[in-house]
C-alpha cells in the first residue's frame, strides 16, 4: 500500500488547509473547508480531483465552503454524528470508534467534545498521521466554546493514547503564541525552551510550525502536561486533580 499524500497550504489568516490523497484508488478529501477557492487551487496545483470531505466540527472556517465543493465536484461529506445538523451536506455520519476506508487506509473516528460539543477528529493508524481540528493545537488545544474542561482533558487523553510517532496535522498556525504562554507556566521544561527557539526560527522565516508529533507534544504542550509539578505550582493547583489543573491552564490562556 502506498503511503497517503498530504497536502497541507494556509488559508484566510491563519487556518491551514489539508488535502489528502490515496493514488492507488484516486481518491483526494479535504479535511475541513475553511476556503472553497483555496482548495481548488490546491486540488489545481496536484492535478487531483476531490472525491471527499472530513468536517471535524461545524465552525464556518471549518465547514463553510462544503456547499459550493459539493455543487462543484459531486463529493461525498463525512462529519460527526452528535453535531450532524449543522454539517452542511453531511452525507454521513460517524461517532467515537467507528472505521471507514478510505480507498487502502483505514480511518478511526475519536468524538472529542470540549472545543465543540461535536468534534470529532480522524486517525490514520496504518499512515500514523491524525487530523486533530480544532481539539488540540501545536503547544495548544481549542477554546471551550461548548464542552466543558472535563470533556476537553477526556478528549485529550483519547489522542495521548496513540503512537508517539503519530503526525499530527491542526487547523490554526498559533504556536508561536501558544509557546509565549506555555514559558509563562513552564519555563524549566528544556524542551519547550528549545522547541519555542525553534518556533521563533521557523515564523521567522514564514515557514509553517505545523505538523508536530504526539512526542513533541506531550514533552512540550501544557495543555498535555497538568502533570507537571512546575505547572501546577505556576498555576496555584499544586496537587490538585488533574482536570482542574487543566482547566486553570486554559483559563490563564483564554487571558493571555
Amino acid at each position: 500500500m502506498q503511503p497517503i499524500q498530504v497536502h497541507m497550504f494556509p488559508c484566510l489568516s491563519d487556518n491551514y488547509g489539508y488535502l489528502i490523497h490515496d493514488a492507488e484508488n484516486d481518491l483526494t478529501a479535504a479535511i475541513d473547508t475553511p476556503s472553497a477557492q483555496a482548495i481548488e487551487a490546491g486540488l489545481s496545483a496536484k492535478g487531483w480531483r476531490l472525491t471527499h470531505i472530513f468536517n471535524t466540527h461545524h465552525h464556518a472556517d471549518h465547514a463553510g465552503g462544503n456547499l459550493e465543493l459539493k455543487a462543484a465536484t459531486g463529493c461525498k461529506i463525512f462529519g460527526p454524528r452528535a453535531d450532524a445538523r449543522r454539517i452542511p451536506g453531511i452525507d454521513a455520519e460517524y461517532g467515537d470508534g467507528d472505521t471507514f476506508m478510505f480507498g487502502n487506509h483505514p480511518v478511526v473516528v475519536f468524538d472529542t467534545p470540549g472545543h465543540t460539543t461535536g468534534h470529532i477528529v480522524y486517525y490514520l493508524p496504518e499512515d500514523a498521521v491524525a487530523f486533530v481540528g480544532d481539539t488540540l493545537f501545536s503547544l495548544g488545544c481549542g477554546r471551550l466554546f461548548e464542552g466543558t474542561p472535563k470533556q476537553m482533558w477526556n478528549s485529550l487523553q483519547k489522542l495521548m493514547r496513540w503512537p508517539g510517532d503519530t503526525v499530527l496535522y491542526c487547523a490554526h498556525e498559533y504556536t508561536q503564541a501558544n509557546a509565549r504562554f506555555a514559558l509563562t507556566i513552564e519555563p524549566g521544561n528544556p524542551a519547550l525552551v528549545a522547541r519555542s527557539r525553534a518556533v521563533d526560527g521557523l515564523r521567522a522565516r514564514n515557514e509553517p510550525t505545523v505538523p508536530s508529533t504526539l512526542e513533541l507534544e506531550k514533552a512540550t504542550n501544557p495543555f498535555l502536561r497538568p502533570s507537571s509539578p512546575e505547572i501546577q505550582k505556576a498555576v496555584g493547583c499544586d496537587g490538585n486533580d488533574l482536570v482542574e489543573v487543566f482547566a486553570r491552564v486554559r483559563a490563564l490562556k483564554d487571558q493571555f
